[in-house]
């Protein structure tokens, strides 16, 4: 199995249960790596053209001490995810876990030995980086994620964190787009407005991406965002179902990566080629330094809302 059959490999993951932790995309050879806890588990995934890789902590093992996490070091600045390359839970702090905070995370690391490890970065994590087109709710900008549709009314999603702020949104210039429909932050991070404004041209393209399915990120696959702040970057996909503590609550379920973004980016598109995948929920760093970047699946509110990318 290569990159074209990640949905596959995730399917077959899926399938052997708690027999495997995850799936990921080898970089070198190009094939879909699925972990596997047993010899059973190993043969149906090579008998399913997938490459096996034996793992020292199951998938129960692995959710039991991301569970231990939520309960002992929900700390603003911190997050976490399960890397299946590694077999381990990663646990980033960023630059404001310092003093009392750092020993707290260390102490609740320490209880779960190997299946965990922590790793530092630079900035803070926060929902202030706001991929699209710039949109405004009174002094507060955003990007647009992606143009939605269900029938004949026509929508555009982009992250919950803005939706919450402000109901009415608009262009640069003041002309209104349209009206908030639904909102989710914390927890999830997505939101959705729709169009009052019937002239405004509403392509189902992010920039000169045209736009033709959704889908679900897998862990190597190479992705690309666009915001309103910084444009476009590309970057990895190195974790799925993350936790992230920001200062305004906790999100769970987001894809991180390596992907830049600044402030402005946030709600904006995550996509790769064709398909879209994520909007920016929030991160640390910048595109001078790098950092690491939170997406919410768009799979999501698709989902929720019953609408459909175009």
């Amino acid at each position: 199995m290569t990159a074209a059959n990640a949905d596959e490999a995730q399917a077959l993951a899926a399938g052997l249960g708690e027999r495997s932790a995850g799936t990921y995309l080898d970089s070198v050879t190009g094939k879909m790596v699925v972990t596997v806890s047993d010899p059973a588990a190993a043969q149906t995934v090579h008998a399913a053209g997938a490459v096996p890789k034996r793992v020292s902590h199951s998938a129960a093992q692995l959710a039991d001490a991301m569970t231990q996490l939520d309960r002992t070091a929900k700390i603003p600045g911190t997050a976490w995810a399960t890397d299946p390359v590694t077999n381990q839970v990663v646990v980033t702090a960023d630059s404001t876990v310092t003093g009392a905070k750092l020993d707290q995370l260390n102490a609740a690391v320490a209880r779960l030995g190997d299946a965990v490890r922590v790793e530092s970065t630079p900035g803070t994590f926060s929902t202030r980086i706001s991929g699209g087109d710039a949109i405004y709710t009174g002094s507060a900008r955003c990007s647009l994620g992606f143009n939605v549709r269900s029938g004949s009314t026509y929508y555009f999603l982009t992250a919950g964190h803005c939706t919450n702020i402000g109901s009415t949104w608009s262009t640069g210039s003041g002309a209104v787009l349209g009206t908030r429909a639904g909102t989710s932050f914390p927890g999830n991070d997505y939101g959705i407005v729709r169009y009052t404004d019937t002239s405004v041209a509403k392509p189902g393209a992010v920039g000169s991406q045209d736009i033709t399915a959704a889908g679900n990120a897998y862990v190597g696959q190479t992705v690309t965002r666009r915001g309103s702040t910084t444009g476009i970057h590309s970057g990895q996909v190195t974790a799925l179902n993350a936790t992230v503590n920001y200062a305004e609550g906790t999100v769970t379920g987001l894809i991180r990566t390596t992907v830049c973004a600044e402030g402005g980016d946030s709600g904006g598109s995550l996509y790769a080629g064709s398909t879209a995948l994520g909007l920016t929920s929030g991160g640390s760093g910048n595109c001078r330094t790098g950092g690491t970047t939170f997406f919410q699946p768009v799979t999501e509110p698709l989902s929720v809302y019953g609408v459909s990318v175009y």
